[in-house]
């Protein structure tokens, strides 16, 4: 372990915080946009810190995991990496079993030898960020269709990384983005690893104590953690899995500050957010709360009690779906608070105040009315015609495309499966390896009856809940070969279908004959028949049709005439709310693209009496243990430890061992494992979530309410010494002691 020492002045004094920061930045703009603002924050660095294409930077630290389910950052020079325990948590549970349960009892390697290689998993780093707007939008006129707009666009930024796929000589990938609802376009250059090891994941009773009970609430006593490795080539680069790889050696990776977290302490994270609509309209959240919200929790709501039925019953099973029940509960959840805080906040109030100043300013000549007159119109009318459907597609996804295992494993295997009918001998054998990879995934997870039950709840409450001319057509099938009944088609094609037996589905890979055409494709396919040669035909397969029907009633929302509505709408009116406020620097909608976001550290009082510390300690692990209970689960090891308070370095100046802190930075999902970093750029913490008083924060922000949730690096560094003895994880790391 290094220590390193800093003998800089201690800091500037923060008068009391009591809101948080707005704005998901985008780094190739810090310079004119939050240098000056961050610097006056306290940020002791500049822009060309975080992002430099030509010199090492934080950027180089940071990656995107899995394509941006979350993000992770390098904090050693041997490609250790740290992310959150949720982020790889399908990851422990894939080497989890009855035997070897990582998930309850954690995995620490003690020796690289002991790390373990995680199929599957890839990290990319962020090469640079090219404005391509000028080359997407070239030729692009006010007089084309939606359609002709779309299908310009598209060929455009195909050709663009075509072009540059073709020119590359390291092997990096090219990803051109929408911003501004499809006014500017960006190119995003990535370099990808694909051997990731496990290193730590601590027990579920660390890693997610707290459980659905806590997810998005604040005060929280999460180690919310994971570690993992890159390995590469012997020339540092990119390389599948090998026994004869090495560790990774990065451009840069982050130290650690051991210093904690005081109030008005500048924060900042860098990391990958998912999705947000900070230009949702008034009828969009009128849409949100009163029809698209609910389906969602009360599908999800049944989705979960059948899961945890079967959980509870089988220890085998509740390892194979430990990772698809977190995954439904955290956003089950996160629409009931998203409602809650929409109505709280006003916000459809607010957003019919900045369209009525909108409208005014479009009114005021003729030139913004033959430009802008009729965005707000466009977008009032889509919502108009989609209220009702917005329940039918709700459904149509979450009862139907991810409601059963079986459904969305169905469309994937039966969109790939073509390919095995090809005359080219290297289709047909790229095709085998991908539907044998989606086999590898998907019955690696699967419990037949569980899935059953599911397919049986969900759709029966889809057949029930929703109009029937808005049901997929196989439940004309179900009405007319099965009496009505879901059961009937569920017994029928869980008996019958290959898809639900691995063996059969491997052996109809290598061995289909039958002709799979592509006009099936994403239509509705026939049901029940035998081939004529007595080979299975897939697309007779129940599974298959069923699957495929509710993908085509899914994919018909967004090819509806309406739709062309809702692109024109909000594109003119983001474009006009920009010119309107020209000295106002809007930040775009999160897309899965690397941000920036920075604030204080501070406390808040969500409620009339209530006032929340920015702190939790590890003594609120101990006030809310109960072992009766399997979210609040506390070993005898911890609890020895925390009462014997044997905190060594990871205590505070009190002596105190932190747990958790808030801070006013502006988040959502695909943040996960994002890296808190101090005004040096050290990292000081890991996010995690977000506060559940403001959970509309992806449609609007809320300064005095909205919160980041994050663990503090040093319980995460206590759990990996003192709890799991992994001291060969300490050595690596250069720990950074400025006030001590």
């Amino acid at each position: 372990m290094k220590r390193l020492f800093s003998f800089a002045l201690i800091a500037i004094l923060f008068s009391p915080i009591s809101k948080a920061d707005e704005g998901m930045w985008l780094l190739h703009m810090l310079k004119q946009i939050n240098e000056a603002s961050m610097q006056d924050a306290g940020f002791r660095l500049t822009a060309e810190d975080i992002y430099d294409i030509n010199n090492a930077s934080l950027k180089d630290a940071i990656l995107r995991l899995n394509g941006g389910s979350c993000t992770a950052e390098v904090i050693s020079s041997e490609g250790l990496v740290l992310t959150n325990h949720h982020c790889a948590y399908g990851a422990i549970q894939g080497f989890s079993s009855p035997e070897h349960d990582y998930l309850t009892d954690g995995f620490f390697a003690m020796n690289k030898s002991e790390e373990m290689h995680i199929d599957g998993f890839e990290v990319s780093f962020l090469v640079r960020i090219e404005d391509v707007t000028s080359k997407i939008l070239d030729g692009i006129t006010d007089a084309m269709s939606e359609d002709e707009r779309n299908a310009a666009i598209g060929s455009a930024q195909n050709a663009l990384v075509g072009e540059m796929s073709e020119a590359d000589t390291e092997g990096y990938s090219y990803e051109v983005k929408s911003f501004y609802y499809g006014n500017e376009y960006y190119m995003f250059v990535y370099n990808t690893y694909k051997d990731i090891r496990l290193v730590a994941a601590p027990p579920e009773s660390v890693g997610k104590y707290g459980g659905d009970t806590d997810n998005w609430m604040w005060p929280r006593h999460t180690g919310d953690f994971s570690m993992l490795r890159i390995y590469a080539d012997g020339e540092n680069n990119p390389a599948d899995y090998s026994e004869d790889n090495i560790p990774y050696s990065p451009k840069r990776h982050l130290n650690i500050s051991m210093d904690g977290v005081e109030q008005g302490d500048f924060t900042m994270i860098m990391g990958y957010p998912g999705s947000t609509d900070r230009f949702l309209s008034s009828w969009g959240i009128e849409q949100a709360l009163n029809l698209h919200n609910p389906s969602v929790v009360e599908v999800r709501d049944l989705k979960l009690k059948t899961m945890k039925k079967h959980m509870d019953a089988d220890l085998a099973v509740r390892i194979k779906y430990a990772a698809k029940y977190a995954q439904t509960a955290n956003y089950w959840k996160y629409y009931i608070g998203q409602s809650k805080g929409l109505r709280a906040l006003d916000v459809h109030g607010k957003k019919k105040s900045i369209e009525d100043q909108f409208t005014a300013w479009v009114n005021e000549s003729e030139e913004r009315q033959a430009e802008y007159g009729e965005a707000l119109t466009m977008i009032s009318e889509f919502y108009s015609e989609t209220d009702a459907t917005a329940k039918s597609d709700a459904y149509a996804l979450e009862a139907g495309l991810i409601g059963s295992d079986i459904t969305l494993f169905a469309v994937r295997f039966a969109r790939t499966a073509p390919g095995l009918m090809s005359e080219n001998p290297a289709e047909v054998a790229g095709t085998k390896v991908a539907l044998h990879g989606l086999c590898d995934n998907f019955y690696r997870d699967y419990d037949m009856a569980t899935d059953r039950d599911l397919f049986v709840n969900l759709l029966s409450k889809y057949k029930e809940d929703i109009a029937s001319e808005l049901l997929p057509s196989f439940f004309d099938v179900v009405d007319s070969k099965f009496g009505g009944n879901v059961k009937n088609y569920a017994d029928a094609m869980y008996s019958s279908s290959i898809l639900v037996n691995e063996a059969k589905t491997r052996d109809y890979i290598e061995n289909a004959t039958t002709s799979t055409s592509s006009s099936f494709i994403g239509i509705r396919f026939p049901m029940g028949s035998a081939s004529n040669n007595g080979s299975y035909n897939l697309y007779n397969d129940l599974a298959v049709g069923a699957a495929m029907s509710i993908l085509d009633t899914y994919f018909a929302s967004f090819t509806s005439p309406s739709q062309d509505k809702f692109d024109k709408g909000y594109r003119l009116f983001v474009k006009g709310l920009r010119e309107m406020q020209p000295d106002k620097a809007f930040y775009p909608d999160a897309n899965s693209t690397m941000r920036l976001t920075y604030g204080p550290v501070g406390d808040y009082s969500p409620a009339d009496a209530v006032q929340y510390d920015f702190i939790t300690t590890a003594n609120g692990i101990l006030q809310k243990k109960d072992n009766t209970n399997p979210e609040f689960v506390v070993s005898d090891q911890l609890e020895e430890l925390i009462e014997n308070r044997d905190f060594g370095q990871y205590a505070d100046d009190s002596g105190e061992l932190v747990v958790c802190f808030i801070h006013g930075t502006d988040i959502t999902g695909g943040n996960s494992g994002s890296p808190v970093m101090n005004k040096n750029g050290d990292l000081i913490g890991l996010a995690f979530d977000g506060n559940w008083e403001a959970m509309s924060g992806d449609i609007a922000f809320e300064p005095q309410l909205q919160r980041t949730i994050s663990v503090d690096i040093r319980y995460v560094l206590w759990i990996v010494d003192k709890f799991a003895g992994a001291t060969n994880i300490i050595e690596e790391l250069d720990l950074v002691y400025e006030n001590k």
